[in-house]
């Protein structure tokens, strides 16, 4: 499982943090994916640039942070956007959020958190796939599961395996 493979797989964009236009980003639902660009080595921040969730520092020590690290892994992250309740969630809100927090806003939830403890998180690169809303829980579910079976472990800031 990795950068190829989620191509292969149908995500697209494939854009850095710092180079993402996020009305390019679709506004329906699916799953989204942070990848490292070739080259990318993990140098960890004492601080996380991310913003704080329900007065919890979403900063890790160094040492957790390496345990998490998955050496020869380019996928970080996986996660959702889903409808929401309202039906007016998506990909593109989900992901401009997700940079929002990475940028020390306030979060909604704090799902990837450890992305934004990397220095130069802005050249990893985000993808996305759009999904019908009730393939969500079960396509996250099966990439985790092939992640994890790939490499024994969940990728870098997926800290919950997703399950059905």
């Amino acid at each position: 499982m990795n950068k190829k493979s989620l191509q292969t797989d149908g995500f697209t964009g494939f854009r850095s943090v710092n180079t993402l236009d996020i009305n390019r980003i679709p506004q329906r639902q699916g799953l989204f994916a942070v990848v490292r660009p070739q080259g990318f080595e993990p140098r960890f921040l004492r601080t996380s640039t991310a913003g704080v969730f329900k007065k919890k520092n979403p900063s890790l020590p160094k040492d957790k942070l390496a345990a998490e690290w998955v050496p020869e892994a380019d996928i970080l992250f996986i996660g959702k956007a889903s409808p929401g309740s309202k039906g007016n969630r998506g990909l593109r809100r989900q992901i401009s959020e997700f940079v929002d927090f990475g940028n020390g806003l306030p979060p909604g939830h704090w799902d990837g958190r450890l992305i934004w403890q990397l220095a130069d998180s802005e050249d990893l690169l985000l993808a996305w796939k759009e999904l019908p809303a009730e393939q969500l829980n079960p396509a996250l579910a099966a990439y985790h599961a092939q992640f994890l079976q790939a490499y024994g472990k969940l990728p870098f800031a997926n800290l919950v395996q997703a399950r059905v």
